[in-house]
């Protein structure tokens, strides 16, 4: 079975769905501990009430953000993980942190990449009238948002629509995309090479699996 850790800053809703997806046997792997920045993330609790070792590091505890990510990758190191998914995770990473961890750490972004990289993807979505809005699962790189996506699953904006009827018709299809994601990567099919995705020994195109043509 793999090592699996998780980094949440939230309500880690997507946590959720890799823990369930692990127990329902869909992950062949162990979530071994979930690390969170914010000492009352719900997240944490989910952690604990499926036994899951639950940490909390703040960053007020640390001279700055290389001492905290140097306290972290010695924290996540102790449980040997296969792989690193961050899952609302809002912290931006130093470079040393990607770098050890490079080729094996996930993240989920809620827009279709390379599209509203950062913050407030929904509202940005709303805003511009978009008609199609989505979420990405992508490689970390050293740049923000910017690493070769995996797997993307579209949804459309209707008129009238809220941040929060928004919102709500992404999470569902990241809760049914990032267990699948973690699923290939634990199960040895996917990897990240010379700057790209690649699933099942194919390079994945720049939109990641199932792209459109």
């Amino acid at each position: 079975m793999k090592n699996i850790v998780v980094l949440i800053s939230g309500n880690g809703s997507n946590l959720q769905a890799i823990i369930d997806a692990c127990k329902q046997k869909k992950i062949n792997g162990t979530i071994r501990a979930v690390f969170s920045n914010k000492a009352d993330a719900f997240g944490l609790e989910r952690a604990r009430e499926a036994n899951i070792p639950a940490h909390a590091l703040e960053a007020s505890q640390f001279a700055g953000r290389e001492a905290f990510d140097r306290e972290l990758v010695h924290e996540i190191d102790a449980y040997a993980p296969d792989v690193v998914v961050l899952a609302g995770y809002m912290r931006i990473l130093s470079p040393a942190f990607v770098e050890h961890f490079a080729g094996r750490l996930l993240n989920i972004h809620p827009s279709l990449l390379p599209k509203y990289p950062g913050l407030h993807t929904h509202r940005q979505v709303l805003e511009n009238g978009d008609e199609e809005h989505g979420t990405s699962v992508h490689f970390v790189t050293d740049e923000l948002d910017g690493g070769p996506v995996i797997l993307q699953a579209k949804v459309p904006v209707f008129d009238g629509d809220s941040e929060e009827d928004v919102t709500e018709r992404v999470q569902t299809q990241e809760h049914a995309i990032y267990p699948l994601v973690v699923s290939w990567f634990v199960d040895g099919r996917l990897e990240m090479r010379d700057g790209a995705a690649w699933l099942d020994g194919v390079k994945l195109p720049p939109q990641g699996h199932a792209a459109e043509e």
